[in-house]
């Protein structure tokens, strides 16, 4: 039997010529902005704790010596001496932090560097608080360092003021103030397992799926590489974890509800003030850990396209990104069971004037269903219509910087948008309803 669509209304019209499958849909967002001030909004003192004169020297030198073990201590898998680091009086930090060790020592680390300001040390009581810089990359999977910061306490050890040791890692109002948004191995225990040109993040009670999801995303790069004509890293870091709670902390999260998404790409910035990403990830929500099969190989490619797009995924209108992802992640798909969602064969049964809105792809009921089928159905008209290579070339025409949209459709296709649009439409009818018409 078909899999059951993600939401009620998300009915799909089977194809004359096949069996249905499901079509899944997927969401691109930004992520990681980074911060830099010792003062929160909820600190009184907060102005005065910036203002006040910088550490003493060897506070300086002691926290930063602190740092420069704790990051050697990790690249090198020295557990013993990255837990002398560790105030011994906080079992809770002490047992969360040798959790953060265990899983970074899972990942493949090119870089863990930490780097600290004076100006960003400032005493409390007999410890210090201190804002630090990480520098953090993994080794054939971003294209370089991925800079955050946050918010750390040490204080001196019994009897030896030059030896710092870590008593927290969590200020709750500095890092809502500050907008520090964690990754998975900062959340709690994961399983990381490799495949090829994959890296997979679960946990205790997703990692059974792990075998299954690395083999589809591994069947997935090679199935995008095949259609895409521009060179990518072909890896890729894919979150299947057990929970909602990481994708509730991306930022903008489209819908403003993880339950809404079955999986989303996001990318990860270089850091504060460093323009572009560092690389392009994707989780999926947790119910596509038990969807194996076509459902969420779909999905998978889907995702994979935008990660290989990169930055490109943002420079373009969103209609024509969601379209290509659709587009490339069906092309593996017998023609035959290829499907379209029943509410977007309505809306172009009735007639379509318009290429989709960004807003139109997060707006509640049906429209968003709608977006992505008419999204892909435009890129499906332009390549039978003017070839592949013209989808590309109005790929290529629409990143490039202050390119006008009318402009574009005009030169490269010779339409306006609502022609473009409603020539879909009427392609989308007459795949799935030989002998129906739409509306002009």
């Amino acid at each position: 039997m078909p899999p059951t669509p993600t939401t009620p209304s998300d009915r799909l019209r089977r194809s004359p010529r096949g069996a249905v499958r499901a079509l899944l849909v997927a969401l691109l967002v930004c992520l990681l902005p980074g911060c830099s001030l010792l003062h929160r909004s909820d600190d009184p003192d907060g102005a005065a704790r910036v203002a006040v004169a910088p550490a003493p020297a060897d506070v300086v030198v002691a926290v930063r010596r602190a740092l420069d073990r704790r990051a050697r201590a990790v690249r090198r898998g020295d557990r013993r001496t990255f837990a002398a680091g560790l105030a011994r009086r906080s079992a809770r930090v002490r047992a969360q932090q040798l959790t953060w060790f265990d899983n970074l020592a899972q990942l493949p680390l090119a870089e863990l560097r930490y780097t600290v300001d004076r100006q960003n040390i400032v005493r409390d009581g007999e410890g210090y608080w201190v804002v630090v810089e990480q520098s953090m990359q993994l080794a054939g999977y971003d294209a370089e360092p991925v800079v955050t910061h946050d918010r750390f306490r040490f204080r001196p050890a019994p009897g030896n003021v030059r030896r710092m040791r870590l008593t927290s890692v969590t200020d709750p109002a500095w890092e809502a103030e500050h907008d520090v948004r964690p990754q998975p191995w900062d959340l709690g225990p994961v399983e990381v397992r490799g495949g090829f040109g994959v890296l997979g993040v679960f946990d205790a009670e997703s990692v059974a799926a792990a075998s299954g999801v690395i083999a589809s995303v591994e069947r997935g790069i090679t199935d995008v590489s095949a259609v895409l004509p521009q060179g990518w890293r072909r890896t890729v870091v894919v979150y299947a974890l057990s929970s909602t709670a990481f994708l509730e902390t991306i930022d903008e999260l489209p819908g403003g509800d993880p339950e809404r998404l079955d999986g989303v790409a996001f990318p990860v910035a270089a850091g504060p003030g460093r323009a572009g990403a560092a690389a392009t990830r994707f989780a999926l929500h947790p119910r596509m850990l038990t969807r194996a099969g076509p459902q969420r190989d779909r999905l998978v490619r889907h995702e994979l396209v935008h990660v290989a797009l990169g930055e490109r995924d943002d420079d373009v209108p969103v209609w024509l990104s969601e379209g290509i992802a659709e587009y490339v992640s069906v092309r593996a798909v017998d023609p035959a069971d290829r499907v379209v969602a029943e509410a977007a064969l309505g809306r172009a049964l009735a007639g379509i004037d318009g290429l989709p809105t960004r807003e139109s792809f997060t707006a509640p009921g049906d429209e968003p269903v709608v977006s992505y089928g008419v999204s892909w159905w435009v890129c499906e008209y332009v390549a039978r219509s003017f070839g592949e290579g013209a989808l590309w070339a109005l790929l290529d025409a629409l990143a490039e910087e202050d390119a006008d949209e009318a402009d574009v459709l005009r030169r490269t296709l010779g339409l306006t948008a609502d022609q473009l649009a409603n020539r879909a439409a009427r392609l989308m009818v007459a795949t799935f309803v030989p002998g129906v018409e739409a509306t002009p």
